[in-house]
């Protein structure tokens, strides 16, 4: 196995405990979680890269890398979920917590391009990333890290007392809004996307037809 896909798989080992650490209230463990979701998140570029500049892409890798970013984010939107009543994003217009629209959006279109991709590959043809997907994950990676930095953080401020100082007050501002607007971008990211590949490669399935 070569290191890109020993970093895809490390990031596949490391998603249960990103699902699940978050869960436990302790400042310790979730602040671990967002460790691991940073590392996770960082690898998922790394390993790609390194897999095209050492031309050591192969069939494993293309399994195992779309395979990883699914589970990550099914992993992390399930403590996202749970723990948003709990811990909104905090934003000059109020508490934004997860509606389960956005959860709903994210992950059918992620269901849907899977199927959508496997069905044009019959067809021979190979449907890669585009440039508002990869905008959208990168919206989507920054909603994600701003949400798990903000379970530990605020967690700590608790135990600690810091709730009441006006320092703290503004970082909460600072990190919710961030988060609420890289929520929106991702949302209406995943949305403009999907209509690019429908309208991109349509007529793959009138033209080619499936092996």
């Amino acid at each position: 196995m070569n290191l890109p896909n020993a970093l895809t798989v490390a990031r596949i080992a490391a998603t249960p405990l990103i699902a699940v650490l978050p869960i436990a209230n302790s400042w310790t463990l979730r602040m671990t979680a967002f460790v691991l979701f940073a590392l996770a998140a960082i690898t998922d570029y790394i390993d790609g890269h390194l897999a095209r500049s050492r031309k050591q892409e192969t069939d494993l890798g293309r399994l195992l890398d779309p395979l990883a970013d699914k589970l990550l984010l099914l992993g992390t939107f399930i403590p996202m979920f749970i723990l948003a009543p709990q811990f909104p994003f905090v934003t000059p217009f109020g508490n934004v917590g997860l509606p389960w629209w956005v959860v709903a959006i994210v992950i059918g279109r992620e269901a849907f391009m899977t199927v959508y991709r496997q069905a044009a590959a019959r067809r021979g043809v190979v449907i890669s990333a585009i440039g508002p997907a990869k905008w959208k994950t990168a919206f989507q990676l920054i909603w994600q890290g701003s949400a798990y930095f903000w379970f530990f953080a605020a967690t700590l401020a608790t135990v600690k007392g810091w709730t009441d100082d006006s320092r703290w007050h503004a970082f909460a501002l600072f990190n919710g809004t961030v988060g609420t607007f890289m929520m929106l971008g991702a949302v209406l990211l995943t949305v403009y996307s999907l209509v690019l590949y429908l309208k991109g490669f349509s007529r793959v399935f009138a033209t080619h037809p499936a092996k």
